[in-house]
């Protein structure tokens, strides 16, 4: 049977449950969570999470007492859980990643190499595009202890729940945050100090190539 009966938060709660929390928003929506409330609301379909693949359609229809259809196309394609790594070497330390990390799985300080933790990062890609000097990498995520299996194989049961919370905790920082308690900073000045760093990586990287 649907949880029809639920109240709403339990409902959506319910849906989360099967999405693999890597926050990517592939289903076209900023969050799990929001995705969840979208398929609770009868907004959308529930054929949009590619890292939650067929695992996630298949516990979402009997959930939700619908049938299985296929993943949408338009989300992408479903693959393994995957990791991303920087390349300190190369870092320009922009900061541009850590702001976009939904989970804060990358820490580091302006103008110093940033770095991954790995045990926190889902893979979700959302820093790869921000990187100015194309420094971070996505690889396949390591395989979780198998005491660790959850509902996807290749997703760590631990993993899944510390990205939910880690999401909600960064949330809920990012919306206490005033213009009052925030660093001034000049948009402009930042913005030339990463184009000059740009440039130094590109002409350390054309050196390169010429010695080689």
């Amino acid at each position: 049977m649907p949880e029809t009966h639920l109240p709403a938060s339990a409902h959506v709660a319910a849906i989360d449950h099967y999405l693999p929390q890597t926050q990517c928003t592939q289903c076209g929506y900023p969050s799990c969570k929001a995705y969840a409330q979208a398929i609770s609301d009868s907004k959308t379909s529930i054929n949009r999470c590619p890292p939650g693949g067929d695992v996630t359609i298949q516990g979402l229809a009997a959930l939700l007492n619908q049938s299985p259809i296929p993943l949408d196309p338009e989300c992408g394609p479903s693959h393994a859980p995957q990791q991303a790594f920087i390349v300190e070497a190369e870092c320009i330390g922009c900061t541009l990643c850590i702001q976009v990390c939904p989970v804060d799985a990358i820490v580091g300080i302006g103008k110093m190499m940033h770095t991954v933790i790995v045990d926190e990062c889902t893979g979700c890609r959302l820093c790869v595009d921000p990187c100015p000097v194309a420094c971070i990498s996505i690889d396949p995520a390591e395989m979780p202890p198998n005491n660790e299996s959850s509902l996807w194989p290749g997703f760590s049961s631990r993993r899944v729940l510390q990205a939910r919370e880690r999401f909600h905790n960064r949330h809920r920082r990012l919306q206490r945050r005033t213009d009052s308690d925030s660093i001034p900073y000049d948009r402009r000045k930042m913005q030339e100090e990463i184009l000059a760093s740009v440039e130094r990586v590109r002409q350390r990287r054309s050196n390169k190539g010429l010695v080689s």
